[in-house]
């Protein structure tokens, strides 16, 4: 079974951002969701070069990618826990992703059309993650 990894750049610094990812990550990592925080002390180059090593499958986190609604997440969601490699799901710098061989080419997640902060990124994709496990649960959590 595949594994589900959330890559941050850097720990959030606003208290509440950080509560929020740490709240969201407690309820979903029994669920073999995981989460790395990479240094935000690490340049972007660097922090791309590193998820292009990892093993399994990288999505990047882009207000330009793909768009779904929370109920089709999670069939993806589904479809990732299920498959025979891990998937990395990656939120990138403030800067946001560099223009680097390997990154151009890999698929995008867009959380909305709208523009945030990386750290509110980082809770609302966690969130999401939590949402669709919620869903695959039949839990009332979802309101739609």
């Amino acid at each position: 079974m595949g594994r589900i990894v959330v890559h941050l750049h850097g720990a959030p610094r606003e208290k509440a951002m950080r509560n929020l990812v740490d709240m969201y990550m407690q309820r979903i990592q029994p669920r073999g969701i995981r989460l790395e925080i990479h240094p935000d002390k690490m340049n972007p180059t660097a922090y791309g070069e590193r998820l292009l090593q990892l093993k399994g499958s990288l999505m990047l986190l882009d207000e330009g990618g793909e768009s779904m609604d929370s109920v089709a997440f999670s069939r993806q969601i589904e479809a990732w826990t299920l498959a025979t490699s891990d998937m990395h799901l990656a939120v990138g710098p403030a800067e946001g992703w560099p223009d680097m061989m390997g990154l151009n080419n890999l698929p995008r997640l867009s959380l909305s059309n709208m523009t945030f902060p990386h750290e509110l990124a980082s809770v609302m994709l966690v969130e999401q993650v939590y949402r669709a496990t919620e869903l695959l649960r039949g839990s009332g959590y979802h309101k739609a």
